[in-house]
């Protein structure tokens, strides 16, 4: 019988070269670490099957990727407080038991300060707390209702010449709302109602941008180029103006439905735009403000604005 013919420049293998003695300790270990477990066995496999990451003790002085030393905890915790969790709960954001599992996964944040503990207390009227970077508004003294402006209505809490304004639709509510800017008495649609000084403020603000946006009815037909000309800027008596956006939703004879989105907050804003045109408003709508819309709210009717929808307007606003 042949022998086996072996190959040139390869000496045979011995099966126990290159392997260490048994009782060595020099078992195999994993990148950066000593020996495993007691000095013998492997060490246990990550679950992400990476190797793990060597252990690096807690150094306040480490910065962190973007060069800034670590900032110590704050203690938002207010002993005089209410939990945070029931906070959360009672402004709608969900069951208790929900807002607890927002808390453990570092989704909350009181004051800018994440909190991860389930004991924490605070003030719902001094704290600021969000929820996935949205402000959350949580105190219950704050109302924000979207009303439904009708025709012929003066945008005033107690009107001096008597004419019927918005306080007839709200009943013992009037006393503590104002109203977040104003619509004509011959203009129908949303309206924002708030105690809320701060947003509201902002909300008004032209240096904010918050748009409001109208469904106007105009003689037509309406030319192809207006929107251009709208957007370009058009030339008032108090200064130029320009929309935001602008778009023909509908259009019959002798009359055509045009959208207009603006910031601008001038009086009669809209109005004076359309006219200087060529197309004088024949019926005006507001249908939204900022992320608000007047949905199917009917003339003389309001409704509360839900947290999500607050959350909405104060990122609207800037706050």
């Amino acid at each position: 019988m042949t022998p086996p013919r072996r190959r040139e420049g390869r000496p045979p293998q011995d099966p126990g070269a290159g392997r260490p003695p048994k009782g060595s300790g020099t078992g195999r270990t994993s990148k950066g670490s000593g020996t495993g477990r007691g000095g013998q066995g492997h060490p246990q496999p990550s679950p992400t099957g990476r190797p793990p990451r060597p252990h690096r003790p807690n150094d306040p002085s480490r910065k962190g990727a973007k060069g800034r030393a670590a900032q110590p905890p704050v203690d938002v915790h207010d002993a005089d407080g209410i939990r945070l969790q029931k906070v959360l709960a009672a402004a709608g954001i969900g069951s208790r038991r929900a807002c607890e599992e927002l808390i453990v996964q570092g989704r909350v944040e009181v004051d800018g300060h994440v909190v991860t503990e389930l004991g924490v207390r605070v003030d719902p009227a001094r704290h600021v707390i969000a929820v996935d970077g949205e402000r959350v508004q949580t105190d219950t003294s704050r109302v924000y209702l979207a009303f439904n402006k009708p025709y012929n209505v003066v945008t005033s809490m107690n009107d001096e010449l008597g004419r019927i304004d918005i306080s007839s639709y709200l009943g013992e509510r009037n006393a503590r709302l104002f109203h977040v800017g104003r619509l004509d008495a011959d203009t129908e649609g949303l309206l924002l109602l708030t105690n809320d000084g701060e947003l509201a403020n902002r909300l008004q603000h032209p240096q904010y941008g918050v748009p409001k946006t109208y469904l106007a009815e105009v003689p037509g037909p309406v030319p192809r180029d207006l929107g251009r000309r709208l957007r370009a800027g058009v030339e008032l008596d108090d200064g130029p103006v320009a929309v935001d956006s602008f778009r023909l939703v509908d259009s019959k004879p002798g009359k055509a439905i045009v959208e207009v989105v603006i910031h601008e907050g001038r009086k009669h804003i809209v109005r004076r735009l359309l006219e200087a045109v060529g197309h004088p408003v024949v019926h005006l709508v507001r249908t939204q403000v900022g992320p608000i819309r007047l949905g199917d709210t009917k003339a003389g009717k309001w409704r509360a604005l839900t947290a999500a929808e607050v959350s909405a307007l104060y990122r609207a606003a800037g706050l």
